[in-house]
């Protein structure tokens, strides 16, 4: 205990409307989210808008329920090194792509 009386490893504290607000902007997201479906939306656009929106409320539920917002070098490490090792592999998988399309043609006539 310090010398007012209160535990000094209580930890960071957040007002509730900061939490009030997540939960508002998760509710709108997942309601856009559901209109994707509702308007039938078709293609490419339905794909782009339920991956934009299922990205946004992954990004916000982890950088404020898991407290990285406050957190700079967890946050680059956990959100962002994924996706682009992840788009490496694809990017790999795509050169790859070319020279096994020939190799097949070549000897599966």
């Amino acid at each position: 205990m310090n010398p007012s009386g209160t535990s000094s490893g209580t930890g960071q504290q957040h007002p509730i409307s900061l939490y009030l607000k997540i939960w508002g902007l998760l509710f709108v997201l997942s309601t856009m989210s559901y209109l994707v479906d509702y308007f039938h939306f078709q293609g490419l656009l339905r794909w782009s808008l339920i991956v934009l929106f299922m990205l946004l409320k992954a990004g916000l539920i982890v950088s404020v329920f898991m407290h990285m917002a406050w957190e700079r070098l967890s946050l680059v490490y956990a959100i962002l090194m994924p996706p682009l090792a992840l788009l490496v592999l694809v990017g790999l998988m795509f050169a790859e792509a070319g020279h096994t399309f020939v190799t097949r043609l070549l000897f599966f006539k």
